[in-house]
């Protein structure tokens, strides 16, 4: 099988993921970051009445439309107390902000424009307008109103209007459910010991973490051994917990140690293509297990990482309905880049801005994709597209951000 471009392969993975259709209800308080997936209708008018804006008095404009004008106070209204009369001819209400406005009364002067007289009195210094400083009833949204909408991208101003609305849960989708599983006799877990020929698993937590950014829901399988049928076993667990998305990592490939792809062929998993035509990555496989998305990501830190970034992370975007997130944008080589062959290469680089504004990317001199550390120093990573000439410094070049 020839090696797939880049591009390509990305269309051919997003192409064949339908959002997820299921939904759950979840307490308001947890609902930050998810998707709605019904409308939010009010279920009662906000505000429920006319209320002060401001601190003041509340009265009737035509009695205090000219500067001087002396009202009698009549008693006092408050946030969640409200007067219980009514504002006749020449009388006010002192008023807090919030509380509801007095029957009788239209407006309000606020309580830097009146000056308090003995006898519970006070004296106008500013000409007062009909309904200043008094907000309607259902200024904000009436009972029966949809406030928000399906595929509404919920955050803080979001979760805001439903308490307000008197929505203690919302409707959301449910998040992509990802079967994580690392196969590899040479793998332990942080924490223990490494044998001889063996090291730490690091690649689960680095793409469980990107899995979590990206709206899904980790299913942690652990370390799989190099036997067919303990793969078998991680395999038919996936398909019981009901994953949305199967990742592997590593053993994805043909060599005598590497039976992935074989066992889940087995399992009847479509193999849609693997090998892409990347630097690093170039191990990826796709395929389709009983409507799972199969994700066969490198076992190689970096490169499972790089090619999680291209691959799953817009997977699982779609899957969750969430926004595309662009990280790909244009900036300057610091140092010249010698040509490419047939494989489009991702280099870790140093990302700064230079005098003008201009985003500057320098490569790092060693490239190896064992090397973590390089990758965690990095702000991005250079993009070489095959065959590309070489690139002299201060050249435009592509640099797809890591933490956009």
């Amino acid at each position: 099988m020839a090696l797939l471009p880049v591009s390509e392969a990305k269309s051919r993975l997003l192409d064949k993921a339908d959002p997820i259709a299921g939904s759950e209800t979840v307490p308001l308080g947890e609902a930050s970051g998810r998707v709605l997936a019904a409308d939010v209708i009010a279920q009662l008018t906000q505000p429920p009445f006319d209320a002060s804006a401001m601190d003041g008095y509340a009265l009737r404009a035509e009695d205090a439309s000219a500067i001087d004008s002396e009202l009698m106070v009549i008693g006092s209204a408050a946030a969640g107390h409200a007067f219980e009369g009514v504002v006749g001819k020449g009388e006010t209400v002192r008023i807090f902000t919030g509380a509801p406005l007095p029957e009788g009364a239209d407006s309000v002067l606020i309580q830097e424009d009146a000056e308090r007289l003995d006898g519970n009195r006070i004296r106008t210094t500013f000409a007062v307008v009909k309904g200043r400083h008094v907000r309607p009833r259902g200024q904000d949204f009436f009972e029966g109103e949809t406030v928000l909408h399906p595929g509404t991208l919920l955050d803080f101003s979001h979760l805001t209007v439903a308490a307000a609305a008197n929505h203690p849960e919302l409707s959301v989708y449910r998040r992509p459910r990802v079967a994580i599983l690392a196969t590899g006799d040479e793998l332990v877990l942080p924490g223990d010991t490494p044998g001889p020929a063996q090291i730490i698993a690091s690649n689960t937590f680095g793409v469980s973490a990107l899995v979590r950014d990206n709206g899904g829901e980790v299913l942690d399988f652990g370390i799989v051994r190099d036997r067919q049928e303990d793969i078998a076993a991680a395999i038919e667990k996936a398909r019981a917990a009901q994953a949305d998305v199967l990742v592997t990592l590593g053993g994805a490939s043909v060599g005598d140690h590497d039976l992935v792809q074989a066992t889940l062929k087995n399992a009847g998993m479509q193999l849609d293509f693997w090998r892409i035509a990347m630097r690093p990555g170039k191990p990826l496989m796709v395929g389709t297990l009983e409507g799972m998305q199969v994700l066969g990501l490198p076992g190689n830190p970096v490169a499972s990482l790089v090619t999680g970034m291209l691959f799953l992370e817009p997977l699982l975007r779609k899957l969750a309905r969430l926004p595309e997130r662009h990280r790909e944008v244009e900036g300057i080589t610091a140092k010249a880049l010698a040509a490419n062959d047939q494989r489009q290469d991702y280099l870790r680089a140093k990302i700064s801005k230079d005098h003008a504004g201009n985003l500057v990317a320098e490569a790092f001199q060693k490239q190896d994709s064992s090397m973590m550390k390089i990758f965690a120093q990095s702000g991005g990573l250079i993009i070489r597209p095959p065959h590309a000439p070489e690139l002299p410094a201060g050249s435009p070049c592509p640099v797809l951000l890591i933490r956009p």
